[in-house]
């Protein structure tokens, strides 16, 4: 089968990969849709030491399922939480089965990924996509669910000032999600195209350059993908204010390092957020709450996979598709 695997430092499109082998559990997926994302692009450069087929964005069909699986979706279109869990360990017990110690995550850590013409999920990470949410719309859940996951992190009291820190691809979709609380939203970036996007939402914007870091927002979201954005958070929080972490990167020995002394001095609480509810990212969407396809940039076939993760990672694009 075809597929794009990142393997000894290098990313390369092959024709000839083996096909997965489908456990008891689990469910093969023929993907129809797959997004690449900010963290396909780190794992690139090195980012939790993965290799194999990358790729965790999707939405697909399912072709077969394993002989335990309970609720058999084949034939259905579905789309899946990344995280592969084993139901067994203290965080699984407990109520925290995303942070489960022996977990795989697809085509993150120890899972191949869903770039490739077939690969498998638990059937219990699956949800069915409905009938009046497209593939279009529905490759966006895994991230949407993401930037709804702040709402369940946040407790909005008042009306307090609110900066989403990036204008990528998550910082997109957390502006639309949060304009949409009792807060006063803005979106700063430095891609006057993407910002632009922020028009038709009614989200207001402005440029990272035109912005001066006074320590007055209350809650700050750092979607930069970059090493820099929690220092460029912290000038914009003000003392005893929230960060709410989005930004995952890969850490090089030239990497430089962090001053987080504002931290400690001005009290700020740092909250990491990962990965969020996909029935509410599915109903945002299904309801038009949220708008997705005014995010992707261009379309392309995993034959091209290599040229379409360069172009992800230019300043021009916001959401590559890949086709099978």
């Amino acid at each position: 089968m075809q597929a794009l695997v990142y393997e000894n430092g290098e990313l390369e499109y092959r024709s000839n990969h083996n096909a997965p082998a489908l456990g008891s559990d689990e469910a093969l997926i023929r993907p129809t849709r797959m997004g690449i994302c900010s963290t396909d692009l780190e794992i690139c450069k090195g980012y939790m030491g993965f290799s194999g087929v990358i790729g965790h964005e999707f939405v697909g069909v399912v072709e077969r399922s394993g002989k335990k699986v309970k609720n058999d979706l084949t034939g259905k279109r579905v789309v899946g939480s990344i995280n592969c869990v084993c139901g067994k360990c203290d965080m699984c017990r407990g109520g925290l089965a995303e942070h489960c110690r022996d977990r795989t995550v697809l085509g993150i850590s120890k899972r191949d990924g869903c770039f490739a013409d077939s690969f498998t999920l638990p059937s219990r990470n699956l949800f069915e996509v409905p009938d009046g949410v497209d593939d279009d719309h529905a490759v966006f859940t895994e991230p949407l669910a993401a930037a709804c996951q702040i709402l369940r992190q946040l407790t909005i009291e008042g009306r307090p000032y609110i900066t989403v820190l990036g204008d990528g691809r998550l910082g997109l979709l957390c502006a639309q999600v949060m304009s949409q609380l009792n807060a006063t939203v803005r979106c700063i970036g430095k891609h006057p195209e993407k910002l632009a996007l922020c028009e038709k939402w009614g989200v207001k914007h402005r440029p990272l350059a035109d912005v001066g870091l006074r320590g007055d927002q209350d809650i700050v979201v750092d979607c930069t993908g970059s090493a820099d954005g929690l220092t460029t958070a912290m000038g914009m929080v003000r003392p005893r204010g929230k960060i709410l972490m989005k930004t995952t990167v890969a850490v090089h020995q030239d990497s430089k390092p962090i001053d987080l002394s504002p931290l400690v001095i001005n009290e700020i609480e740092v909250i990491g957020s990962r990965c969020g509810p996909f029935a509410e990212a599915l109903d945002r969407m299904a309801t038009g709450k949220v708008d997705v396809v005014s995010l992707i940039s261009r379309r392309m076939k995993l034959a091209d996979g290599v040229e379409a993760m360069r172009l992800a990672a230019g300043p021009d694009s916001v959401k590559v598709l890949l086709e099978p």
